[in-house]
């Protein structure tokens, strides 16, 4: 903790000294926080936890997960966030991600508190919940113009980024001596397959009909190396986030596009006041509302259910679709989805999607070598290619990190690692439209070869 905010905490106990009882409480509630939670909500909320799991049984209805998710997640990143140096890394999220996974493997994790998360987390598809309305609210809130640009130019940095990854992959592979096969198919591709639904499972069953080989070995060879290259990135995005502080000119603080003027622009509409209950609501329901068009065109078409719902987001807006009223709600919900749904998602994700021991196995200095060095090379180059061509260099760079990310899990943490989360439209095109791309042209590379 700095000086400042000792000097903070100081005034805050010294204002608090002169206090009533029931001023001194709420003095405690307002100040006294494990992540947004209050210190004697979340004391009371783990007694309650505890309780049910000495009973034998955790309902994983959603009022109970709420706060359970809520209890375990806040827990995990609020100790990411106390760690030396590595807490303004980005350790938050990779604690809140990977603790979960490490304590279910090792049997720390309550088995019913396993359970009821998984469960939880498979019917309800909490995620992708998350996903839209973070998505929808960012798009409402971004300036028009800013949208336009963005969309056109993001995509010379992707390329590019994703070129240089894999030459600069290929070259590491060949310098520690690993068949070129093996480099590109199963250690350069999966990472910038776009995470593991839309990614390393096609991946796997493409591998299983060209190769010949049971889609669990694929799978189990490709999913260790799709969240290594997620955790490089999540690092990578902490790292950029704090080059940014030291550097402001190179960045737009989540804004990919400067203003005309050369300035920092906002990027974002300015809406006046606070938004009612009605247009929170109706900025929620326009969230479903469009995750369920997305739905449709995964149906007909094929194309992912989110990468649709992004599509049919930007027309709304360009198309000036909803009133003002109803963009701020929708914004509002975004932000409150940001603050507040972030680290209890990522928990559940660690506990229910994250194997430990695939990770741990693919903990080898060859495989390490070649994945860092790529989504080294393909964030460098975003970094450098945006910046070029008139963009936000580390805003660029953050969204790069998520051409190698665990999918839309892995953009959340990304994301939140780097402090950027009102780019999460254009992370979803890096992760779902890149990945789709490299799946694809891989495959159809591979079956060439072996035909």
């Amino acid at each position: 903790m700095s000086t400042t905010d000792d000097s903070y905490i100081a005034v805050k106990e010294k204002k608090a000294s002169g206090l009533s009882a029931r001023q001194k409480w709420w003095h405690i509630l307002d100040n006294y926080k494990i992540g947004i939670i209050p210190l004697p909500f979340f004391l009371l909320a783990g007694v309650l936890i505890l309780l049910d799991c000495l009973n034998g049984k955790l309902p994983s209805d959603i009022v109970v997960m709420v706060a359970t998710l809520a209890f375990f997640g806040f827990a995990c990143g609020e100790l990411g966030k106390r760690l030396p140096v590595v807490g303004k890394l980005g350790a938050a999220a990779i604690c809140a991600t990977f603790i979960p996974s490490a304590m279910v493997h090792y049997g720390l994790l309550p088995d019913v508190v396993v359970d009821s998360t998984v469960k939880f987390y498979k019917s309800t598809n909490i995620l992708y919940l998350y996903i839209c309305c973070i998505i929808v609210g960012s798009i409402m809130s971004m300036n028009r113009q800013v949208l336009i640009q963005g969309f056109m130019r993001i995509f010379v940095p992707m390329l590019c980024g994703e070129v240089v990854g894999m030459i600069a992959g290929m070259a590491m592979g060949t310098v520690l001596g690993l068949p070129p096969m093996q480099t590109f198919f199963f250690l350069i591709l999966p990472i910038m397959a776009g995470g593991v639904g839309e990614g390393a499972i096609p991946l796997s069953m493409g591998y299983a009909t060209i190769l010949h080989m049971e889609q669990g070995v694929a799978l189990g060879r490709i999913l260790p190396i799709v969240m290594l290259g997620g955790l490089t990135a999540i690092v990578l995005a902490g790292v950029l986030n704090q080059l940014g502080k030291r550097y402001p000119h190179l960045t737009g603080e989540g804004q990919l596009m400067p203003s005309k003027k050369g300035e920092l622009g906002s990027g974002t509409d300015e809406f006046e006041g606070n938004p009612g209950v009605n247009a929170l609501a109706c900025g929620a329901l326009l969230a479903i509302l469009l995750y369920m068009v997305g739905m449709l065109g995964q149906k007909w078409i094929g194309l992912p259910a989110p990468v649709g719902m992004l599509f049919a987001a930007v027309l709304v807006k360009l198309a000036n679709g909803v009133s003002p009223t109803i963009q701020h709600g929708s914004m509002t919900v975004y932000k409150f989805f940001r603050t507040a749904v972030t680290y209890p998602v990522l928990f559940a994700v660690g506990v229910a999607i994250t194997p430990w021991q695939e990770l741990i196995n693919a903990f080898t200095v060859p495989n390490l070598l070649v994945i860092v060095t790529t989504v080294l090379a393909l964030v460098g180059t975003g970094f450098y290619v945006g910046k070029k061509i008139g963009m936000h260099p580390i805003d660029v760079a953050i969204v790069s990190c998520c051409q190698s990310g665990q999918g839309g899990t892995g953009d959340v943490a990304i994301l939140t690692s780097g402090n950027r989360m009102t780019l999460m439209p254009f992370a979803q095109i890096a992760t779902r439209i890149g990945g789709a791309i490299n799946v694809s042209v891989g495959l159809f590379v591979l079956a060439k070869f072996f035909s």
